[in-house]
């Protein structure tokens, strides 16, 4: 069927299948998932005169008229009826309320959404465009997270995007930087049919000032979100209705298929995993703070470990919580904002984050009463990936602007389900690198019937699904790095103790805070260690504030033998899991590569370990074991 643009007129609406002008057709027109949740009280509530009022008296329009008639829109081919571009929060709110189905303002003032039936990442269905200038330098491969497009499929998807946006009553734009040292910035440009998606992009980009916008010129990198329209699956490369499909080339990203916000933040990260290091500067997934005598510290850690958590420490301003370079001149953020995770969200456990939920926060795919709007933190009716997005200020203690020195500490938070790894060791540079290429953690199974084994997850240097170089330059950069400037790394166990889960028990917080605590007092500097079987970390005889006897996991277990085979069979996963990584080499060099699997554990064949139990692994390092 023909797309068709309907006739305007102030008290008259006609419905085509292109056009929603409607407050009825606008409904109809978007995807029964985003739909539902509140079709009768728009229907009730709001009239197609109020929905056209709210459209018709936005004051942006000159601006997007500007916009339209330049450069970027001439080669984009972008030719929409109305373009608002940097709206403010309260117009977006308007704009979200009056034509976005779902969306609802908290007793709080945030501005509940959805984002329709994908409700988090399609790492499967991102892809990279494949063009002779980059594709050397890029890690390709079955273990890569880099699946393949050709350059004719992009552009296709490209323009099904731009044809979807150009049929629509209005987009949003939004300008805005990324990178808070002046030397990196570069200029973003977010185009959008969904007010939300607007707001969520001025929360995680840093915001420009009303004289950075006026100059603001030609993008530096454009993200077209078309996600309420989707992929063609029966194009080239496609494997879905959804596609994310990045092109170095062109500087450009494509969104169709989702519309999880998501998306458009992880892929501003997975661009910046490509251009910070071709620069020399190392992009890191990871949050960061500062202390009182300017010494920073980077925490690393996959969901779950306590990185959120942890970062935000009261006592150390926030530089940022999720996306970081390290430079010649120190680290700074690449966002500006947060995208908390607010699953089982307290107000006596992360006070920072629960009081930034406020005017002008998204909070995406929560649960809350319909009457009073109180947001229900621990439902996961639609999804246990609800998310909080809002600007850095909102953190009372934000280090703003968002940079620092040169780290003292790194530290690696790993949730060992397993409970065989120490609450806190410290790590060589070797130990460091082979760490965080393994970049793990484990989850818990589900326990419907019963207890059931913990689940090993490892993800390269803590975010696999954004590198876009083999793991091993990363690490190699960030042991340069870490040997230039003196940073000591740290692993710290967030997990169980006294056994795996179902047996022992997890690691209190009181006690992570306390070895946190001891890093950057220097008091763990000074420490006497002991040497642990299989993996050979160092272990600190004694911190302040934690029981003597938990930071040697062996002590705590009832069964030897038991706790012998399990740490074991921990090492036989990390080792198996390196296998992924053999090509390495054509990426470091073969020393390099050597170097980095010596910090590596060095599991014994499993059938010595269970025919002798506790004494195989102690035996291999007796010199070392205190009594």
């Amino acid at each position: 069927m023909m797309l068709q643009r309907s006739i305007r007129s102030p008290t008259h609406f006609k419905f085509t299948p292109a056009r929603c002008t409607s407050a009825s057709n606008s409904i109809r027109c978007k995807p029964r998932s985003l739909r539902e949740p509140s079709l009768a009280s728009l229907k009730v509530h709001r009239t197609a005169a109020m929905l056209r009022y709210a459209s018709d008296n936005m004051p942006a329009c000159a601006d997007g008229k500007f916009l339209m008639d330049s450069h970027f829109a001439k080669e984009s081919g972008l030719a929409p009826r109305q373009v608002f571009r940097n709206l403010p929060p309260s117009q977006l709110y308007e704009l979200a309320l009056a034509f976005e189905p779902g969306t609802h303002i908290t007793s709080t003032g945030a501005l509940a959404t959805l984002s329709g039936e994908k409700m988090g990442r399609s790492p499967k269905d991102k892809r990279i465009v494949r063009d002779p200038e980059t594709e050397k330098d890029l890690w390709w491969g079955p273990y890569s997270p880099n699946y393949v497009m050709d350059d004719r499929t992009f552009l296709t998807n490209r323009e099904r995007a731009i044809d979807y946006l150009n049929t629509l009553d209005r987009i949003f734009v939004v300008d805005a930087f990324v990178n808070w040292d002046p030397a990196s910035r570069l200029k973003i440009r977010v185009v959008t049919s969904r007010a939300y998606h607007a707001l969520f992009m001025h929360n995680m980009l840093i915001r420009p000032t009303p004289e950075e916008l006026e100059s603001f010129g030609e993008p530096d990198f454009v993200i077209y979100n078309a996600g309420a329209f989707p992929a063609n699956k029966y194009t080239n490369f496609m494997t879905s209705q959804t596609s994310i499909d990045l092109s170095l080339k062109h500087k450009e990203m494509v969104i169709l298929g989702t519309m999880y916000a998501g998306e458009m933040k992880k892929g501003v990260f997975t661009l910046m995993h490509y251009l910070m290091p071709m620069q020399g500067k190392l992009s890191l997934h990871s949050g960061c703070n500062v202390g009182a005598a300017g010494d920073v510290t980077l925490f690393f850690g996959l969901s779950g470990t306590g990185k959120t958590t942890l970062s935000a420490d009261p006592k150390r301003p926030l530089i940022g919580d999720d996306e970081h370079v390290w430079c010649d001149t120190g680290v700074f953020n690449i966002e500006g904002g947060c995208y908390a995770k607010c699953i089982g969200l307290k107000r006596e456990t992360e006070p920072e984050i629960w009081n930034a939920i406020r005017f002008g926060t998204v909070l995406e795919n929560v649960d809350y009463d319909p009457a009073t709007r109180l947001v229900d933190y621990d439902s996961q009716r639609l999804t246990e990936n609800t998310r909080a997005s809002y600007p850095i200020e909102y953190i009372s203690n934000a280090h703003i602007p968002c940079v620092g020195g040169h780290p003292k500490n790194v530290i690696l938070l790993a949730c060992d389900a397993f409970g065989v790894l120490p609450p806190v060791s410290r790590l060589t540079l070797e130990q460091a690198m082979y760490h965080f290429i393994s970049g793990y953690t484990a989850k818990v199974a589900g326990t419907e019937v019963g207890v059931k084994e913990p689940t090993a997850t490892f993800s390269a240097c803590f975010g696999s699904a954004f590198l876009m170089l083999h793991p091993y330059k990363y690490a190699t950069m960030l042991a340069d790095k870490m040997s230039h400037h003196g940073t000591r790394a740290w692993l710290v166990n967030t997990g169980w103790t006294g056994g795996k889960y179902g047996v022992g028990k997890r690691i209190s917080l009181q006690h992570t805070r306390a070895i946190i605590d001891a890093i950057h007092s220097g008091e763990l500097e000074r420490a006497a260690y002991v040497s642990t079987p299989i993996f050979g970390l160092q272990v600190p005889a004694q911190v302040t504030g934690v029981p003597a006897e938990i930071l040697s996991p062996e002590k705590v277990w009832s069964k030897k033998n038991e706790f012998a085979s399990t740490l074991n069979h921990l090492g036989h996963m990390f080792v198996n899991n390196f296998q992924c990584f053999s090509d390495g080499d054509a990426f470091v060099g073969v020393d390099m590569a050597a170097r980095i699997l010596t910090g590596g554990p060095s599991p014994l064949p499993e059938e010595v370990v269970a025919k002798t139990g506790f004494g195989a692994i102690t035996a291999a390092l007796a010199p070392t074991i205190p009594a």
